[in-house]
């Protein structure tokens, strides 16, 4: 059967993943709320002001039609992190039983501290779900440059149906049947990536800096130990390779982010309007944390730098004067 499909959100990595998609499959739907952002893509193939450089595949249909996804067989929700249980409670009279659904946001739920898949499983209940993460920039994939990430689902068979579905020459899926372990880095990784753009910021140098992601990856593998998640997973694409990544290049928004704020620059001036999901995750995973016991130093720096209950250099001091202890 034909695979018709959607792409929720038309933010830089919707139009990466819809322009993906459309290599392989002749319906190719995006759907983004911003109607003026739309008409753009629509008319120009590209926004320069909120997308420079994403030019649309011309074969993709825009728009601001919710009703219209209800030919689609395969969903990717490319929303941010805080609004996927409000785009899922809107697109569920538009599904078919048996749809699939593909988390492509990498966060946690404020005040419910829940997972995407635990949101979307709510809100969704007779779709089939999975989840894409990753390291991967969306100029990187619009520009043909290769990149590999992970999708996971309960089902290894729909996994792999989804991998062959989805993949082409520049972007490689490679399967996991670990949901959660994928969520797990895909959200911890945004907190991790400001800490990264803060050392880079005060000029802490090189050194400092793979200490940190050393550092960084030690907590995730604890965060995910507690949470179930299998080792395999977390020092792979969705976990290691999506770490490295996004503390090591500006383009990410959190490091971008971390970085501004490093050179001294206020947070909502760091922000510049843009999404960062690193800055809505710093608190949820400081709660979990705290309620399944789990030591994570950097995390707790990082929130208490946005909430500003702490300086910069305070938190440096912090993580530095800790106890010494076991690398483990």
């Amino acid at each position: 059967m034909a695979q018709h499909i959607a792409v929720l959100g038309a933010g830089a990595w919707g139009v990466a993943l819809a322009n993906v998609a459309a290599q392989n499959h002749n319906s190719v739907l995006l759907w983004g709320r911003n109607s003026t952002h739309i008409e753009i893509l629509a008319r120009e193939g590209e926004n320069p002001q909120k997308l420079p450089g994403l030019f649309l595949n011309p074969t993709i249909n825009t728009t601001t039609d919710l009703a219209l996804i209800r030919s689609a067989n395969i969903i990717l929700g490319v929303v941010p992190a805080q609004s996927m249980r409000a785009v899922a409670r809107l697109v569920k009279q538009f599904i078919n039983k048996g749809t699939t659904f593909i988390i492509c946001a990498k966060g946690l739920e404020i005040g419910s501290k829940k997972f995407m898949s635990e949101i979307v499983s709510e809100e969704l209940s007779e779709a089939k779900i999975a989840v894409l993460s990753g390291p991967s920039f969306a100029l990187d994939v619009c520009n043909g440059l290769p990149t590999a990430v992970t999708l996971a689902s309960s089902d290894e068979d729909h996994a792999q149906f989804l991998c062959s579905e989805l993949s082409v020459k520049n972007l490689r899926l490679y399967r996991s049947m670990d949901v959660r372990g994928v969520e797990i880095g895909g959200a911890a990784k945004n907190v991790f990536a400001i800490a990264a753009g803060l050392a880079s910021g005060r000029l802490l140098g090189a050194s400092a800096q793979a200490a940190l992601i050393a550092r960084s990856f030690a907590e995730l593998m604890r965060l995910g130990r507690r949470l179930g998640a299998q080792q395999e997973t977390l020092m792979g694409l969705s976990g290691l390779g999506d770490l490295v990544l996004t503390c090591g290049s500006a383009q990410s928004r959190n490091f971008a982010l971390g970085e501004a704020l490093g050179r001294g620059v206020t947070l909502s001036e760091a922000k510049k309007g843009k999404l960062v999901e690193g800055a809505y995750t710093a608190s949820v995973l400081v709660e979990l944390a705290l309620a399944n016991n789990i030591d994570m130093p950097i995390v707790n720096a990082v929130n208490a730098i946005l909430t500003e209950k702490m300086t910069i250099d305070a938190s440096i001091e912090t993580l530095l004067m800790r106890p010494l202890r076991s690398e483990i």
